[in-house]
């Protein structure tokens, strides 16, 4: 399980979260068993989301993120509920690219620039909050400080982190997010801006010990923050047989009919964890029989 903190500035004008997500996004990397550059950067999207998903409201409440750059890795989405648990799926989870220019893995170079982030809020109305921006960098917490500028209003800055290991392991993950609430002073917007230029790579800090509340502290140093809430967030599919039979149902009785013509028995497999769900033709004939109801 990871540990995600989230901190408020003693004059409240300024949060900070801060999440250590090496289990999470190791957990991530067996079940998909990506190449290195799409763990890093499924694992960015995937720690993204799972700090947006702690922000929410209602326990029911959650939030997807979907990145499609048009790259290599073709779409990328993660989902995260209220406590922060995370589940994630690439369509391409090997893509064998070069090092950028500084040595490091291309995550801008697999992801794509030309496309879209979109986050669906799913907050118990009738329709789900939808907020869509242009891909600004690829490399994700830039994407994700663009999102909050343009479609939320709300000043941020996000950094995310990942560093794998030579044999595809994840060795450290995490990332952080500051916002600036309503009325916050020149002083105080000072104060953050000198705080993040001294600020060291994110996946270098936790790779070296240091805690969520130590990253909270470094990015709020000058302002007495207080923590607010902990969580203890994990990757955490919630598919079961039911969810995968009602959506066999809404096929309708025309399709389930040509299914149980062709196959003798139906897999069905989760693209976020990869359980498979196995359907005999005596469950098909049982699903026809509803599905003309």
């Amino acid at each position: 399980m990871g540990k995600m903190v989230r901190t408020l500035s003693a004059d409240g004008f300024v949060m900070a979260c801060a999440i250590d997500s090496t289990d999470m996004i190791a957990q991530m990397e067996q079940i998909h068993q990506p190449s290195a550059v799409v763990t890093a950067a499924l694992g960015r999207l995937s720690t993204a989301a799972s700090m947006m998903g702690s922000m929410l409201k209602n326990e029911k409440d959650s939030v997807t993120l979907r990145l499609d750059g048009h790259g290599a890795t073709g779409v990328l989405i993660a989902v995260s509920d209220s406590n922060g648990n995370v589940k994630s799926y690439v369509s391409n989870p090997i893509v064998e690219i070069p090092l950028n220019e500084y040595g490091k893995l291309d995550v801008k170079g697999a992801v794509g620039t030309d496309g879209t982030l979109s986050v669906i809020k799913d907050i118990g109305l009738k329709e789900p909050y939808s907020g869509q921006v242009p891909i600004v960098s690829g490399e994700i917490a830039e994407d994700i400080t663009q999102y909050y500028a343009v479609s939320e209003q709300t000043p941020t800055v996000c950094g995310l982190g990942v560093l794998v290991n030579p044999d595809l392991t994840v060795k450290a993950a995490g990332g952080y997010l500051v916002q600036l609430l309503p009325f916050a002073d020149e002083a105080c917007i000072d104060v953050i801006e000198k705080n993040l230029k001294t600020m060291p790579p994110v996946s270098s800090m936790f790779a070296e010990g240091l805690t969520p509340e130590e990253v909270c502290k470094k990015l709020l140093a000058g302002l007495d923050p207080e923590v607010l809430d902990e969580f203890s967030p994990a990757y955490q599919c919630d598919c079961n047989r039911g969810r995968v039979e009602r959506a066999l149902l809404s096929l309708g009785a025309r399709e389930l009919e040509v299914m149980k013509a062709e196959q003798e028995q139906v897999e069905v497999g989760c693209h976020f964890c990869n359980k498979k769900y196995y359907f005999t033709q005596k469950d098909l004939e049982k699903m026809i029989r509803e599905a003309k109801k």
